[in-house]
């Protein structure tokens, strides 16, 4: 959690809201991965696209 704490004092300390939505997509996809590695839920993963 020190991460996310310190990965927000420099966005807001060093105005750089423009990172946020790059950083919402990184983890999305992050997290699509980590599912889609999983075979019970492959399937549903990939009717999705």
């Amino acid at each position: 959690m020190e991460f996310f704490k310190e990965l927000f004092l420099f966005l807001k300390t060093r105005k750089k809201f423009w990172l946020v939505p790059l950083i919402i997509i990184l983890t999305l996809f992050s997290i699509l991965i980590v599912l889609a590695s999983v075979p019970a839920l492959a399937p549903f993963i990939y009717s999705l696209f």
